[in-house]
């Protein structure tokens, strides 16, 4: 990969995008993740104004600590902005009015409204300022095995490094100098109240799943795989299948002309 030219064509395309939608610029989450860290790097070197926006829900120390490093490290653009907006006791309130209501264990649910609260969030900004919601997912995530939250942080107006795989992200990082510290962290989304990270759920590493994306677009039989190589990719596929209702449009309930029809 190209890394200067990728980085070039991203930028360029983000600057253009927001010129021809007659938007004024960009808002981004940060999570104190490599995604969030790259996206809006990128977006901030377009020109535009970049509002970057911390909303933490009971997060981690060391998530808030890496978010906090790239808020400051972001402020050597003339066109960064920043908000620091603490959606803990929102998230506790909404949790108290559906708590009674459900009969089934609601952890998921909750979770995915963590993201969700935050779109709500980064929605806000964007109309406020006639801004658009800047997308930090990667390719394996987005179209790999659909590893993110319906209408959360899937709910997004532009995606630039949804076409990059994780390692191609890392890349663009480095040549960016992201903090080191943001590069090797384990990539989590933030939703739970413990350690876990993205690939403790998964099951899988990236490196892993971006060898098994590999396999099935070239269309290799899982019959000739044994292994792990088999194991991850059963995990890509079962994702996949599982969450192939994120990666595709809204199902439109076509009417046929003939019931539409006025006469009876």
């Amino acid at each position: 990969m190209n890394t200067s030219k990728v980085i070039n064509h991203i930028v360029n395309w983000l600057k253009s995008y927001s010129i021809k939608s007659k938007t004024n610029g960009f808002v981004v989450g940060i999570s104190g993740g490599i995604d969030s860290a790259v996206t809006s790097t990128l977006a901030c070197m377009t020109g535009l104004p970049t509002l970057c926006i911390q909303m933490p829900i009971y997060q981690s120390k060391n998530e808030l600590l890496r978010s906090g490093k790239h808020i400051k490290w972001l402020n050597k653009f003339e066109n960064f902005e920043e908000e620091y907006i603490d959606l803990t006791k929102t998230f506790e309130s909404f949790s108290k009015s559906v708590a009674k209501n459900h009969k089934n264990d609601n952890l998921l649910s909750l979770a995915n409204s963590r993201s969700r609260l935050r779109m709500t969030t980064l929605y806000y900004y964007a109309t406020l300022n006639n801004y658009l919601v800047v997308g930090t997912g990667n390719k394996v995530e987005d179209f790999g095995v659909g590893f993110y939250t319906k209408y959360g942080d899937g709910g997004v107006d532009l995606s630039p490094i949804a076409d990059l795989m994780k390692s191609q992200v890392r890349a663009v990082a480095k040549e960016l100098n992201i903090i080191d510290e943001i590069i090797i962290a384990k990539p989590t989304d933030g939703l739970w109240d413990d350690t876990r990270s993205d690939e403790d759920q998964i099951g899988a590493t990236y490196d892993e799943l971006e060898k098994a994306m590999e396999l099935k677009n070239k269309k290799i039989s899982p019959e000739t795989l044994e292994g792990r190589s088999l194991e991850v990719y059963k995990i890509l596929e079962n994702f996949y299948n599982k969450n192939e209702h994120k990666m595709i449009p809204i199902p439109i309930c076509k009417i046929p002309k003939e019931l539409l029809n006025n006469s009876i």
